[in-house]
């Protein structure tokens, strides 16, 4: 089967970057990555759901992340911050309810914005993972110091490669969390630059790799969860970050209305060839049951 090309968007003056799969006219999915990674982390998922769904999939680019603009000079990129993002990408299409297809990170934001605007969450469809990082009450000052010494140095500047290849492998030896070198291409590939002398850059911004200066506690975490009042549908790979961890075990006890699928992949299960035909049937699956009768 054949699938739509992405159609690139520029939403919010600029600002993000975008990319949509589906008719224009049909009802709108919204799409938010993970950390580091862009809208091309659903190039796999996201034109399988338009054409079996009927839905237009329109997956962001958060702040400094892909095609969109960095944070001013002197911002930061809180976890809320990314809400920002996405709250304005629905205003600017129209969007006043919506479903939220998300990954890692972007699970995280969609977490956030159910809780705080349920009435523009209609369900929320997360990919391993499930409520935010969040740091003990007790080590809030240690968490601030890290964050603080980290922000006040230089910032690196972005490596450079000599081709996508070298990039990608680069991806693949530095990743937070196993990938392999066909899952990692879409999204190393939305993230390069092509300089003058010929070899690229990434476009991610560098302060993206400084740590938080402050953190949800588990305790407020759990509280955005249990505030959570539309469907939750949650899909964890085997070899995923979720799995039996206790922060894990407590989050999916936290949210109301929560069905969980355990499949075979990784914590990018959604873009490796070898899954992502399945986890469109489970999203298929329980769409179609949640479609009224």
């Amino acid at each position: 089967m054949s699938f739509p090309e992405p159609l690139p968007l520029t939403l919010c003056r600029g600002r993000l970057a975008a990319l949509a799969w589906g008719d224009a006219q049909a009802p709108v999915w919204l799409a938010l990555h993970g950390w580091l990674d862009n809208a091309a982390s659903f190039s796999r998922l996201a034109p399988r759901l338009a054409t079996r769904l009927g839905v237009r999939i329109v997956a962001l680019d958060f702040r400094g992340h892909g095609l969109s603009r960095s944070a001013p000079e002197g911002a930061d990129y809180a976890l809320w911050d990314y809400c920002h993002d996405l709250l304005d990408a629905m205003e600017e299409l129209g969007v006043e309810r919506a479903p939220l297809l998300a990954h890692s990170m972007g699970a995280a934001v969609a977490c956030l914005i159910a809780a705080a605007f349920p009435e523009r969450t209609e369900k929320l469809i997360l990919l391993d993972g499930l409520g935010s990082l969040s740091t003990p009450a007790i080590d809030t000052p240690a968490q601030l110091r890290k964050g603080l010494v980290s922000h006040r140095r230089p910032l690196s500047r972005p490596p450079r490669y000599p081709d996508l290849d070298t990039a990608i492998a680069a991806r693949v030896a530095g990743g937070v969390t196993p990938i392999d070198f066909d899952t990692a291409a879409p999204l190393v590939e939305r993230n390069l630059a092509l300089e003058e002398a010929g070899d690229v850059r990434l476009r991610s911004d560098s302060r993206l790799l400084k740590p938080s200066l402050v953190r949800f506690s588990p305790e407020q975490v759990n509280g955005i969860l249990a505030a959570i009042v539309c469907p939750v549908l949650l899909i964890e790979g085997e070899s995923g970050i979720l799995g039996e961890r206790a922060s894990a075990q407590q989050a999916r006890r936290a949210v109301k209305h929560l069905t969980r699928h355990v499949m075979k992949g990784g914590h990018h299960l959604h873009l490796e060839k070898g899954v992502v035909d399945a986890v469109t049937e489970v999203i298929e699956a329980d769409h179609q049951t949640a479609l009224p009768t």
